[in-house]
């Protein structure tokens, strides 16, 4: 039986949530058929930030970059650990 400390606890944990996160980011992108943005109002040509919406889609794209090298940090962190 292996012994879990409180970084591997941390670990599982923040990249659970992270997949979760990693998950939502991908679907709220515009695709083709416009995918969930266009039910949030990220892909509409008003935008509630007073800009357009390629600022946002620009935000969007950067956080879901950062979000996904996160994920990919605790995945080698994971594995690092067996």
């Amino acid at each position: 039986m292996l012994a879990f400390g409180p970084m591997l606890t941390v670990l599982v944990i923040a990249h659970s949530l992270m997949s979760g996160l990693l998950i939502f980011l991908v679907l709220l992108h515009s695709g083709k058929d416009a995918g969930l943005s266009g039910a949030f109002g990220v892909g509409s040509s008003s935008s509630s930030y007073g800009g357009s919406s390629a600022i946002v889609e620009k935000n969007l794209d950067r956080i879901t970059v950062v979000v996904a090298v996160l994920f990919f940090v605790t995945t080698y962190l994971l594995v690092k650990q067996y």
